[in-house]
């Protein structure tokens, strides 16, 4: 696959002028818009948002978020500390290689998680009446982890990780109620299908996946990027599936500390309704 940067260097000759300021910022310091907002970014470039999202598109990305993935993902790749799992690894080997891989999805997954999104998604769970984590397969028991935590603080929450319940509860869902859709690959069809159907009553759809370019995106309000590369060994997406838990626990931990005392209330019912099942 061609490099985003060797691409660019490629194609400045037939860009406009706003374009070239995009370009030229983006070749003299491309880690810098990995941390930065479109506007902000645009006001480096010294040309509007518009300017921005045609330069993407014109390397063939949805838009500016969709670039920023594609750069960190190719910075991701040249500077990975993490090395190939052999057969001469012992298991305590395979576990530090395993730890470093993690390390790794996490702080990519930092540079590509957009922080207005994440905050929108937040208040958009804190403030909604229903909400329904869709997973399948890998992803079934990331919306189960989800659905459990928002449970334990008195939300009406549910996993659905059956393809026809997906459909049928996405069909009931109204304005009131949020959406969120977990595919690394973000394709999906189930998934996106059931998003697809919660919007259509008005529900708040949100997406955790791996991929900008991907189909889930368009059918959300709201999309939530991971940075996590798997390898050949890691089948169960390891990497990937604790970036997405991370997401979900930083915004299950944002509503526990901006709900004043109802958060912990509701905490402290759960527990003591638990109490009696452990010795």
């Amino acid at each position: 696959m061609e490099s985003i940067i060797h691409k660019i260097r490629f194609m400045r000759s037939q860009m406009g002028p706003g374009e070239k300021k995009i370009a030229d910022f983006i070749l003299e310091n491309t880690k810098d818009i990995i941390n930065t907002s479109i506007s902000d970014f645009a006001e480096k470039c010294g040309c509007g948002d518009a300017t921005v999202v045609r330069f993407a598109r014109r390397l063939g990305f949805d838009g500016y978020q969709s670039l920023k993935i594609g750069i960190a993902g190719e910075m991701s790749s040249a500077s990975s500390v993490s090395k190939e799992i052999t057969k001469e690894d012992s298991c305590f080997d395979i576990f530090k290689k395993r730890i470093s891989d993690i390390s790794v999805s996490l702080i990519n997954t930092e540079s590509v998680l957009d922080a207005e999104q994440l905050a929108l998604t937040a208040n958009a769970v804190m403030n909604s009446k229903r909400i329904i984590v869709f997973g399948l397969g890998n992803s079934a028991a990331i919306a189960q982890d989800a659905a459990h935590k928002f449970l334990r603080l008195g939300f009406n929450a549910q996993a659905c990780c059956d393809n026809h319940m997906q459909a049928i509860i996405a069909t009931h869902l109204d304005r009131k109620s949020v959406a969120i859709g977990i595919s690394h690959s973000g394709s999906s069809k189930d998934i996106v299908d059931a998003l697809q159907l919660s919007k259509i009553g008005g529900a708040t759809t949100v997406c955790i996946t791996n991929y900008g370019n991907s189909p889930i995106v368009k059918a959300c309000d709201y999309a939530l990027f991971t940075r996590a590369e798997e390898t050949q060994h890691s089948i169960l997406a390891m990497s990937s599936r604790i970036a997405q838990l991370t997401i979900l626990d930083s915004i299950y931990t944002y509503i526990v500390v901006n709900s004043d005392k109802l958060a912990a209330q509701e905490i402290y019912k759960t527990e003591l309704a638990l109490q009696n099942k452990k010795y």
